[in-house]
């Protein structure tokens, strides 16, 4: 009863609705047609778990292993609930299988509707691989998002990878094709097979939305269980308040460590959780930032080139050690930020590139559609199922894994639509302008989303650009991240500090121009990974001077920033003046700790970092102009700058920084208040391995002398390259 051109397209491997003649069919007369494509089966018989159903042969009907069969009912009228398939293959293996098409659909309806409107918000819940039971049967049910393939089949080690095997159903509503397999779980490796339109056969392509995937150079998809979510607790909801202490700890898990033992090989999940988070929580690092985790082909692109967007990478465990590493830096207090990188991605065959045939993910437009700086393709922002997918992918990490937030990568070149590009190599938006709409609309939903259903989460912007309210709510015109990165200081700051101290004081204003806009965003001063490579040098290696100078400048940066308004951000290796450039496929060079001014810069970035926290002056209110006062910044013969930070309880820090390789004795400097302030950290303690000079007593009382526009003032020796926390608290009976 199978026609000869359904037999035919099923053995070819391109029907497009196996549905609608593999599996159970009643006919009009009351029997039950039953097919199969089984190839490499010698035989085939049907047996039904009521004994009133008698086990049934099947008939091959095609050389390409397609059986068929009708069953007699035991009584007119009656329902066959379930059937299974006793096959003995041709090398003699005899296995009872269920068959994939007598299950129903997968998606219910509302997902079909949500999915199909791009408003779902959690799609990673319905598509991809999902291990679950189906009337009682064990599987995966799979799902994948390919409008435009005349077919859709999976492959796996389950069906030694023939695409004829298990073709899927099509819910047009969606443009989703789904299929349950019996039999398939945890482990199971597999990808998705697709024809084209025209019926071309595709690469096959890995899962869009996969938990687990094999490492590279593997390819395949890995069927993973889905992570439980995971509550945000009030603690974690304040360590990433506005008004919190925030400094941050840069790592790329690749090269943190290595065991050059074994191998040279990276640390796993549960390594990293022994060693890198109490490591963190001891220097007094608030979070960690992870250079992106997402599953990535390509060691080199550091993982920001990713193609698992929904898969920790494979290189460090698998998905169930990620969450213990979760565990274990909330258990240590240490927050974790994950690098995501919506901007791009790269075209290797078996990822998103022309998925279905067609330009599905990415804009078909190269002037749209691809990345010149870096080889990669850009995403349809205006296309709502892949809008879905990304906002879909972000709260995946925020829930699942209780992640604290999520740093966005190269936001200013989603936001323009001529970035990096030259003249006609762009097209302007539908009014003409250079603005991405579609991107800025889709930054905002993400935003608004974690806001709404994650909120304590955090997002921050990589954003160079001067766009304006990077960091304002949506509602107020913003595009509505909690933070974005101070490119402007970061750049200013260290070209002031790369700059021989003779010439320092002809470009002073590069110190103090961050505060002409330090309110206008809330803002990261990050010193990250972009700092150190590609020919930089090391933070280390960009001071000027001999080995003392040069160990000097870093100390007495290191205290102006964290005195500075903003939080803070420091790339692995910089928190013990690494020598060398950092190289993403070796361990940093923890040996340099043996060397006294080395071990000295990672003691003063412990104890910055415990100032930091402990004095509300120096964060609570990063935003706010009422936190900071300017005390001198008009010192540019001496290269100096003074300033006062305020805390909403009322304390005051005063913080001095000399970028001059002189002392300056009895320098005398107003102040707001009157009474003992008191040296809380000195950049050129013999401690930190500098030449010790201060305060002698560590407590400097004020005199009513006037200075600096205040009527009162202190007089103190500030040593050579070195920045200097006075601190000021209000008497008890005030």
């Amino acid at each position: 009863m199978l026609s000869t051109e359904d037999a035919a397209l099923l053995a070819a491997g391109r029907h497009g609705d196996p549905f609608a003649v593999l599996g159970a069919h009643a006919l009009a007369d009351g029997r039950i047609a039953i097919r199969a494509f089984l190839p490499g089966a010698a035989s085939v018989q049907v047996t039904s778990p009521s004994a009133a159903w008698p086990a049934m042969p099947l008939t091959r009907v095609h050389e390409a292993g397609i059986f068929e069969g009708i069953w007699l009912p035991p009584r007119a009228g009656a329902e066959l609930a379930s059937y299974r398939f006793q096959v003995r293959w041709a090398d003699g293996q005899a296995v009872q299988l269920d068959d994939a098409y007598r299950f129903g659909t997968v998606l219910g309806e509302m997902d079909v509707w949500l999915l199909g409107e791009g408003s779902h918000l959690r799609p990673f819940e319905v598509l991809g691989a999902r291990p679950m039971a189906m009337e009682g049967v064990d599987g995966t049910a799979f799902a994948v998002w390919a409008p435009n393939a005349s077919r859709a089949s999976v492959v796996g080690d389950f069906n030694v990878w023939d695409g004829r095997r298990h073709p899927m159903r099509l819910r047009r509503e969606c443009g989703v094709w789904e299929l349950f397999v019996p039999g398939v779980g945890i482990g199971a490796r597999y990808k998705f097979e697709l024809l084209d339109a025209a019926g071309q056969l595709l690469p096959q392509k890995a899962d869009p939305y996969a938990r687990s995937a094999e490492l590279r150079p593997a390819t395949a998809s890995i069927v993973a269980a889905m992570p439980l979510s995971k509550p945000m607790s009030p603690g974690r909801q304040a360590a990433n308040a506005l008004d919190a202490p925030i400094s941050i700890y840069e790592v790329h898990l690749s090269s943190w460590k290595r065991r050059v033992e074994d191998g040279n090989r990276w640390l796993n999940w549960d390594e990293l959780a022994a060693e890198l988070l109490p490591y963190a929580a001891d220097m007094g690092f608030t979070h960690v930032e992870l250079l992106p985790i997402s599953e990535h082909p390509f060691d080199g692109s550091w993982g920001y080139q990713t193609l698992g967007l929904f898969a920790p990478t494979s290189r460090f465990g698998d998905l169930s050690g990620f969450e213990r590493f979760m565990a274990r830096a909330h258990a240590l207090g240490v927050g974790v930020i994950l690098d995501w990188v919506p901007a791009h991605f790269p075209s290797d065959a078996h990822g998103l590139a022309r998925f279905d045939g067609t330009h599905l993910y990415e804009y078909a437009d190269p002037r749209e559609g691809f990345h010149n700086d870096w080889n990669t393709l850009i995403y349809n922002f205006g296309r709502t199922e892949v809008r879905n997918f990304l906002v879909g992918n972000a709260l995946y990490w925020l829930e699942r894994f209780g992640v604290d937030g999520l740093r966005v990568d190269a936001v200013a070149s989603m936001l323009y639509r001529d970035y990096s590009r030259k003249a006609g190599e762009w097209i302007p938006n539908v009014h003409g302008g250079r603005e991405n709409l579609e991107a800025i609309s889709f930054l905002k939903r993400v935003n608004e989303v974690v806001g709404g259903e994650r909120p304590g989460a955090i997002t921050l912007a990589e954003e160079s650009t001067a766009f304006p309210a990077v960091s304002r709510p949506t509602w107020a015109g913003g595009l509505g991240f909690h933070f974005k990165w101070n490119m402007g200081w970061m750049h200013d700051t260290l070209h002031y500090l790369a700059r021989d101290p003779v010439h320092r004081p002809y470009h002073h204003g590069e110190m103090t121009f961050g505060m002409v806009y330090a309110f206008n965003e809330n803002f990261v001063l990050p010193l990250s990974h972009d700092e150190v490579v590609h020919g930089k040098g090391s933070l280390l290696a960009k001071m000027p001077g001999d080995a003392w100078q040069k160990f000097a400048n870093l100390r007495a940066y290191y205290g102006f920033m964290f005195g500075h308004p903003g939080k803070k951000l420091l790339f692995m290796g910089a928190e013990f003046a690494q020598g060398r450039e950092w190289n993403h496929d070796a361990s940093l060079d923890w040996h340099q700790l043996e060397v006294p001014a080395h071990a000295g810069v990672q003691a003063l970035v412990r104890d910055l970092n415990r100032l930091y926290c402990e004095h509300a002056a120096l964060h609570s209110q990063d935003f706010s102009h009422h936190g900071f006062e300017w005390i001198d910044h008009e010192d540019a013969p001496r290269s100096l700058l003074a300033f006062v930070r305020r805390g909403r309880d009322g304390s005051l820090m005063l913080v001095v920084s000399n970028f001059a390789p002189v002392v300056h004795h009895g320098l005398r400097l107003g102040v707001p208040e009157a009474g003992p302030w008191t040296e809380k950290l000195n950049t050129d303690s013999a401690f930190y391995g500098g030449s010790n000079v201060g305060q002698a007593l560590g407590q400097v009382h004020s005199e009513a002398v006037a200075s600096h526009g205040r009527s009162q003032s202190l007089v103190l020796t500030v040593p050579p390259l070195a920045t200097l926390f006075l601190a000021w608290a209000a008497p008890k009976d005030a």
